[in-house]
């Protein structure tokens, strides 16, 4: 047996993007994407059109350099998901809603080379190079529109060519760069968009390939299903679900903006089998008023904080059959996944919903996860009640965090897991859930904010003597930033809680601004002085649940 090893023959390094190649054989006559009422493809059209963009690609960029996307989910979008990490570039998805500041940072952090940008981000991109020092050069652009925007590049000097032109003037014959390990990056992923340390994510082939099949898997996703696309792109690659959607054949529906009747509509129109979502789509979905059944059973995969079975109940009592996933930025995708067990099926709905609830257990794609004393590394009692923190292992973790070595190293342990830095619980039965989130992470709309990001802009204003940042419950978001703040005893006039929202919007992205600030005379601290957020915690949740309209935050 010793005299058995690898050979060309076996040792082949697994990449999603093998996925398209397939897909264009099995499903070449098959819709691939369907966008509004003008734009529809098929799988050998995407797979020519993707092999076509990712040879004008190599043209301007060296393997292994990012290229960067800020763009909604457009069919652009979509292909770019093949055609970069095909061109032998890296991918790096931007999210559409951060401001300026912020995006200008993760360019000049990522290095990019190349940005493609939707013509409704065109101002923000150009916002953002803007701020580049005069020694560090701009990336080029290339500009994504649609047929309701011409595409014309005569009015920005730094737009060096239309997404349109780029696929047409490129090779249908093109070979594409296939890694030459599957431990090479293909996607750079930043966590929150913090400016002051940015964490970039960075996934190899490999990762992306288990997290793909992985997710089809656990989810029994069927050959040919429709996929509504109503998780953005642009948070964790939608959970690999672009590559996945290539290795069933899938329709992708692309979806621009996301709205409840919009949403219904497409499910009704297009027959739609599978989306996934935030809790705050899930809610936003379940709230909208609606009297029809819907055609039939649509399938939606939830995750990225703990959806209330309140919301649960709601959304399957109108035909929408809810699964519960959890994941991060460092996984890629969905790695723990509430499997449900057919003995459930007896419960009582509240029961039901309350066991959905839960994060669940890991896929087939990870090795181990747990919930461990940080201080010990043993593993919490399987009680229910003893927190520890969530870690894994297996191979869907990133390779590291790019330029942050001491960070990688905190994160990714010598004792072989993965600590995510999520506070939870094992269950008797083995099913994890996550009780709180360590380092004060708020998850609002499936957006992770830092508390301390938003902290410092409460320092910033003069008339602030201590600020904190907590959770609150919200109806639609899930959780909003509250601010608690302390003012300076000589400070007049004492600014109202709507200038402390109106100067905070001024300085951070929208949905990072405090909805509620709570003025305090002194905030609580521990015996070492430590801010106590857990009170703060408690207030806010006492305060009352409230919902933020759509209209401030879409």
């Amino acid at each position: 047996m010793d005299q058995l090893t690898p050979s060309s023959a076996n040792l082949c390094p697994q990449t999603p993007l093998d996925f398209l190649d397939r897909a264009a054989i099995v499903y070449g006559d098959c819709p691939s994407i369907i966008y509004n009422s003008t734009t529809t493809y098929t799988w050998s059209q995407t797979h020519r059109r993707c092999l076509q963009l990712a040879s004008s690609i190599s043209t301007l960029v060296k393997k292994s350099q990012v290229v960067s996307v800020v763009s909604p989910n457009t069919p652009a979008m979509y292909e770019l998901h093949f055609a970069v990490p095909m061109s032998g570039a890296v991918l790096n998805n931007i999210n559409t809603r951060l401001d300026a500041h912020t995006v200008s940072v993760l360019l000049k952090h990522s290095e990019s080379k190349l940005v493609f940008v939707d013509f409704l981000s065109l101002n923000l991109v150009l916002q953002a190079l803007s701020l580049f020092p005069s020694h560090i050069p701009t990336p080029p652009l290339v500009l994504i529109s649609t047929d309701h925007q011409p595409s014309s590049t005569s009015t920005v000097d730094f737009i060096a060519d239309t997404y349109d032109n780029m696929v047409a003037k490129g090779d249908p014959g093109f070979v594409w760069v296939r890694p030459a390990s599957e431990w090479d990056p293909m996607v750079l992923n930043y966590t929150s968009g913090t400016t002051s340390a940015p964490k970039g994510a960075v996934h190899c082939h490999r990762a992306l390939f288990n997290v793909s099949l992985v997710s089809i898997i656990d989810w029994s996703v069927p050959k040919n299903c429709v996929y509504l696309w109503t998780l953005p792109m642009f948070h964790a690659n939608g959970w690999c679900f672009p590559w996945a959607m290539a290795a069933v054949g899938g329709t992708n529906i692309c979806l621009r903006k996301f709205d409840g009747p919009i949403i219904y509509d497409l499910i009704q129109k297009q027959r739609v089998t599978h989306m996934c979502a935030a809790p705050v789509v899930l809610n936003m979905l379940v709230n909208h008023p609606r009297t029809d059944p819907l055609p039939n059973p649509v399938c939606i995969l939830t995750g990225g904080a703990p959806p209330p079975s309140s919301v649960l109940l709601r959304a399957e009592s109108l035909g929408f059959v809810v699964s519960h996933g959890y994941g991060l930025t460092e996984t890629a995708g969905v790695v723990v996944s509430c499997a449900w067990k057919p003995e459930w099926n007896k419960f009582p709905v509240t029961e039901k919903a309350r066991l959905k609830a839960r994060q669940g257990v890991r896929t087939v794609g990870m090795t181990d996860a747990d919930v461990v004393d940080p201080d010990s590394g043993l593993s919490v009692k399987r009680n229910g009640s003893d927190i520890g923190e969530i870690v894994m292992r297996g191979g869907c973790v990133m390779l590291g965090y790019l330029k942050d070595p001491e960070t990688t190293s905190n994160t990714l342990k010598q004792n072989g897991w993965f600590y995510t830095g999520d506070v939870g619980v094992m269950h008797p039965d083995g099913y994890l859930e996550i009780k709180d989130r360590s380092k004060d992470v708020i998850i609002s709309g499936g957006e992770n904010l830092s508390s301390v990001e938003v902290e410092s802009v409460l320092y910033t204003n003069a008339a602030v003597n201590e600020a904190a940042v907590v959770a609150k419950p919200d109806e639609f978001w899930g959780e909003t930033p509250c601010a608690f703040v302390s003012l300076k005893a000589d400070v007049r006039p004492r600014p109202t809680e709507k200038e402390i929202i109106e100067f905070c919007r001024g300085k951070l992205p929208n949905f990072m601004v405090p909805k509620t600030v709570v003025f305090k005379d002194e905030l609580p601290k521990t015996s070492t002085g430590k801010i106590q957020k857990s009170m703060l915690r408690e207030i806010a949740k006492n305060i009352g649940t409230t919902s933020t309209t759509r209209s401030s935050r879409l």
